[in-house]
């Protein structure tokens, strides 16, 4: 009969306790691998624990391998197809011509960084010796107004949209909520809601850069340009709806059960809307406020584009009209660009979601 080593069955059961640590650490991680688009990076740390390899590698080849494969099938067929296709620019450009221009694009924005220091560097070199020589009424603080780069224009369009929907939430979730607890505003905006909401941002631009150039003069000590407000108002008007629509359907959808206890309690109304419709309604504000934001994300390119306002809509637009050789590679770098920003933000809204909520929804 062998003797049972005391020793052997601690070191056993310590090893047995981390590893249901080390998966407990990787369970819990799994939520914030969800909400950043990173599913896949669980079954490769549980593979790398030693739970079950080959069910880990099956789940790694769903969540990673076939998006892989996917993009890299697409990547081939638009290298194959994309020169037989002409146009009035010359072939539609390959992933190796968007690749360079991404690389080009870089360069200059280098270059112009560059130049706006030297130009820093001079303006402050020249005023010293103006003080140094006692003509301080000579002194002269000047904005360097160089060409923005294709960053300032990314900067400039994630400045516009986030302020647009900043307004349009502040104005769609109060009158959610009074639209889900009062059956009376509900009437009262709901058809306001159906006939703004199908309206195109097209329609909306000319009346408001109407309105904000009447109504607003942007000088060198204003907060906000004219253009800047004119695509974030465009913005506001267009993104406002599904933050509306979803509050007022979340806040209608409490359990009355509750709104019966509120009375009971005799809470009062900022008590009642902070204690007990807020916390139940989130979930749905939070689909709303993503909607909105995608939404607002599409409207302010467009907006850009007709009003010529900053930003990669003007990009798009300028490139269009130039017509050189580069311009279709360029604008398939902000089509992807456009498109990788805005999945950054719905993830973004999706990570504060499950901070605030408890229920998630991918």
């Amino acid at each position: 009969m062998t003797a049972i080593d005391p020793s052997q069955l601690d070191q056993d059961a310590a090893k047995e306790a981390k590893r249901q640590r080390t998966f407990a650490r990787i369970n819990k991680a799994d939520k914030w691998f969800q909400v950043l688009g990173l599913a896949w990076l669980t079954p490769i740390l549980k593979a790398a624990a030693g739970d079950n390899p080959k069910a880990q590698y099956s789940e790694i080849w769903r969540l990673l391998g076939v998006p892989l494969l996917a993009i890299f099938l697409f990547i081939a067929a638009w290298a194959t197809l994309a020169p037989q296709v002409q146009t009035s620019l010359g072939a539609i450009p390959g992933p190796a011509q968007v690749v360079e221009q991404v690389g080009k694009l870089h360069e200059d924005a280098v270059r112009e960084g560059e130049k706006e220091a030297a130009f820093y560097e001079r303006q402050e070199q020249r005023n010293a010796k103006l003080v140094a020589d006692g003509q301080e009424d000579r002194v002269k603080i000047r904005t360097y107004t160089g060409k923005p780069t294709y960053y300032d224009q990314i900067w400039t369009s994630i400045k516009t949209v986030f302020f647009g929907f900043l307004i349009a939430s502040v104005v769609a979730i109060p009158l959610g909520i009074a639209a889900g607890l009062s059956a009376t505003v509900n009437a009262a905006i709901n058809p306001l809601i159906q006939i703004f909401k199908p309206v195109s941002p097209l329609a909306w631009l000319p009346i408001v850069t109407m309105v904000v150039s009447a109504t607003y003069a942007a000088g060198p000590d204003s907060w906000f340009a004219k253009s800047f407000l004119t695509s974030a108002i465009t913005v506001t008007l267009c993104s406002l709806w599904p933050t509306l629509i979803n509050t007022a359907l979340g806040v209608a959808s409490i359990d009355k059960d509750l709104i019966s206890v509120s009375k009971v309690l005799k809470m009062n109304t900022y008590t009642k809307i902070t204690k007990l419709v807020l916390p139940s309604a989130l979930p749905l504000i939070f689909t709303g406020l993503r909607l909105s934001l995608g939404v607002g994300w599409m409207v302010l390119i467009a907006a850009e584009m007709l009003a010529q306002n900053p930003g990669l809509g003007k990009f798009v637009w300028d490139e269009f009209q130039n017509g050189s050789s580069s311009s279709l590679a360029k604008i398939m770098v902000a089509v992807f660009t456009i498109g990788i920003i805005g999945f950054l933000l719905d993830r973004l809204m999706y990570a504060i979601q499950s901070m605030f909520t408890f229920t998630n929804n991918r």
